[in-house]
């Protein structure tokens, strides 16, 4: 009797499976920490679909966010946590996972 070797997409983590989360994520990787406003633009989403998705991001644990006032003015900024870093990479190391078991 064989034991069957799980395919690897029960291994990608469920929120980053969302295009919106996962582009969210992908921006914070190469910058680290950006304006609520630069992860806006770069995902091209309203204030509002963002605002959700990082509410759900945050609370998973994958980013924090930051409160503060440049002047009068409110700014917010993300920041991926070192539990985002780690779940960002595995899932994308399942990804290429599963594509190189297409060759």
């Amino acid at each position: 009797m064989t034991t069957a070797v799980p395919h690897p997409r029960h291994k990608l983590d469920e929120l980053l499976q969302n295009s919106v989360r996962f582009s969210i994520i992908a921006a914070l990787d190469r910058a680290s920490t950006l304006s609520f406003k630069e992860v806006r633009d770069a995902v091209e989403i309203t204030d509002s679909a963002l605002s959700k998705h990082v509410s759900t991001l945050e609370a998973a644990g994958y980013l924090s966010v930051g409160k503060s006032f440049a002047g009068k003015m409110p700014r917010t900024s993300l920041t991926l946590t070192k539990e985002g870093r780690t779940a960002w990479r595995a899932h994308l190391a399942t990804l290429r996972e599963i594509a190189g078991s297409l060759d």
